[in-house]
């Protein structure tokens, strides 16, 4: 209990030193608000980011009076019943990964295989003038109001027959990929037979063999309890998950402009609380697999760049095909700016 304490205290004031936020008085609003935010995680906040974001944003938001009520776990449905139901109003409030692209296809470019090369990176590129355009043409496109952009983290691949060091490795095993049209096209490249499969039912898939392996970060793997159904464990870092949490534009609109101010300005603190959730539990989440059986095996420069080879012109091409060309060059662009910076130390 005194762990947990420490790390919740911890994740607060992370949270709190980023947004600037302050507790203050509550919002005397005409009428009670109440949000539906759902999310597909497990609901214990120490592991889990969704968890720990959606937990910050109900706190956060009950002291300026707003009732957030949340539903984890996929108990309004998986991450793809979630988005639309965020598009249609029936769920006032998602966080949802790389299924938004069934809804918004350009969100697809940020996995782009090995666009990102860590998270300082990702976090500017996300933050910057690239995440604020991504989220305007999605607003004006589905309804959908994206008000911050949270982590998931570096995708890795599991499975339960054998060490995967090089894309060969990969060739003919049914691999789990979320309902996301990029990552079936990531999976044919490799040479991996991809099955889409909700994260809800992903354990148990593994469990009955009805897929051989599939590919999530490390704190997924956790939390989801992977390592009792997969024993390898390869550190490819092929994808970096984001995560959007977002809110219906008209839901939005019909709140008061001081309560619309407030889920601006508690959004963003809610992801960097599940970015600092994730982060914690990458780093220590490793030997706790260690420990629990999984072999973890991390590619060479050689290995790695042979998936590089493998998958990013396919994706590429695939993109191409579906978006165009125009926001594959604004979030390359993007991303170098992000490493310059980040190398400047700024």
């Amino acid at each position: 209990m005194k762990k947990s304490a420490l790390l919740f205290g911890f994740v607060i004031g992370l949270f709190l030193v980023i947004s600037g936020w302050g507790f203050v008085s509550p919002v005397q609003a005409a009428a009670p608000v109440e949000i539906k935010l759902a999310h597909g995680d497990p609901p214990d906040l120490f592991t889990s980011k969704k968890a720990a974001g959606s937990t910050v944003f109900k706190l956060m938001m009950e002291t300026q009076g707003v009732d957030v009520k949340l539903f984890p776990a996929g108990q309004l449905g998986a991450e793809r019943e979630i988005a639309e139901g965020v598009k249609l109003g029936t769920i006032q409030m998602g966080m949802v990964s790389a299924v938004l692209a069934n809804y918004f296809k350009p969100v697809q470019v940020l996995d782009i295989p090995y666009l990102f090369s860590n998270n300082a990176v990702a976090w500017k590129t996300m933050d910057g003038w690239f995440g604020h355009e991504l989220a305007a043409a999605c607003l004006k496109e589905t309804g959908i109001r994206i008000l911050a952009y949270d982590q998931v983290g570096f995708r890795n691949f599991t499975n339960s027959i054998k060490p995967i060091h090089t894309p060969a490795d990969l060739k003919g095993m049914k691999i789990r990929v979320m309902e996301a049209p990029v990552y079936i096209a990531m999976m044919k490249a490799l040479g991996a037979s991809p099955t889409p499969v909700p994260w809800t039912e992903t354990y148990t898939a593994l469990q009955q063999k009805v897929v051989d392996g599939h590919e999530n970060p490390v704190a997924s793997v956790k939390f989801g309890k992977i390592y009792e159904v997969n024993k390898y464990y390869t550190l490819d870092g092929h994808t970096y998950g984001v995560s959007f949490i977002m809110i219906n534009e008209k839901f939005f609109q019909s709140l008061p402009k001081d309560t619309q101010q407030i889920i601006r300005e508690v959004a963003p603190a809610a992801a960097w609380a599940s970015r600092g959730i994730d982060t914690l539990d990458s780093a220590t989440g490793l030997q706790f697999l260690k420990e629990h059986g999984m072999e973890i095996y991390t590619p060479t420069a050689k290995e790695k760049d042979l998936f590089r080879q493998a998958t990013q012109k396919p994706v590429l091409d695939y993109l191409v095909g579906q978006i165009g060309q125009t926001w594959i060059d604004k979030v390359q662009k993007a991303v170098k700016e992000a490493e310059a910076d980040v190398a400047k130390g700024m």
